[in-house]
């Protein structure tokens, strides 16, 4: 892997991104939704999107693999972990965002990332409403659009804006409700957009100072890992552990507030 490799997977991966989301446009208000589970959506958008992203980069690749969210219904993260080689992986969420995707709510985004011995070494993820691009590339830094961008500076979560999502299962939020008792007493205020995606790619523009879920899957994460870290953030798991992919709890932030974000996240008061 050298710099040229990683400038043409990121390229790849920026038009990727880019026909999915030319999918995702196409399909607004003319799809169907189905329930992968209760309250767990899936249209025929976020199939289109990754059927697209999927021909593109496996013709430009064809020795690669692919892990998209479309294709791993039913599967745990302990499969999908087994099933990673020592071939460059693609980690593709076509549509992150489908509850406000498929109720016309304009928060949603498609994630494109790319893994090599087991690092993230690229990362994507584009909001084709708003028209913003967020890349990374190893050692390159982090861009919107062109334009570098860094982590915020807030030194305390008290004067932090901080993001958070919940899984579609109501028994499995109970957690997070807790976790969000606690965060929201000590922060400055709290939202919920949706998206992993978008709360990520926001942390490493500065937009969100933190970011903490308990149910992500390896395509919702894999691309804001390289973003907040190529932009000057931390990303680990929720008791402070090197960030995995294939753990499902993690905690984004811009790193000044990480240690003090995790210790509230993991309090008993």
């Amino acid at each position: 892997m050298n710099a040229r490799d990683l400038n043409t997977w990121r390229d790849a991966a920026i038009e990727a991104a880019q026909r999915g989301a030319a999918e995702l446009e196409r399909w607004r208000g003319a799809f169907t939704v189905r329930e992968k589970s209760r309250a767990d959506l899936v249209t025929d958008a976020d199939t289109a999107s990754q059927d697209a992203i999927k021909r593109f980069l496996l013709g430009a690749f064809p020795d690669h693999r692919f892990l998209g969210e479309e294709d791993s219904a039913g599967k745990t993260l302990e499969q999908l972990k087994a099933s990673i080689d020592d071939r460059p992986t693609w980690i593709v969420d076509p549509l992150d965002g489908t509850g406000n995707y498929a109720h016309g709510f304009p928060c949603y985004a498609v994630n494109v990332a790319l893994m090599v011995d087991n690092e993230i070494v690229v990362g994507v993820t584009f909001d084709p409403r708003l028209n913003e691009m967020f890349h990374a590339a190893k050692g390159t830094g982090t861009f919107l659009n062109g334009v570098p961008v860094r982590v915020s500076s807030i030194p305390s979560i008290a004067d932090s804006l901080i993001a958070t999502g919940f899984p579609a299962n109501y028994q499995q939020q109970l957690k997070n409700l807790e976790a969000w008792k606690r965060v929201s007493y000590h922060a400055q205020a709290l939202r919920r957009t949706g998206s992993t995606a978008v709360n990520m790619a926001y942390v490493a523009a500065g937009r969100f100072d933190g970011y903490w879920c308990y149910d992500n899957w390896p395509w919702d994460v894999a691309p804001g890992e390289i973003l907040i870290r190529e932009a000057g953030g931390r990303v680990t798991s929720s008791d402070g552990l090197p960030f995995d992919p294939f753990r499902m709890d993690i905690v984004a932030s811009n790193g000044s507030t990480h240690d003090e974000l995790v210790r509230v996240l993991n309090s008993k008061e």
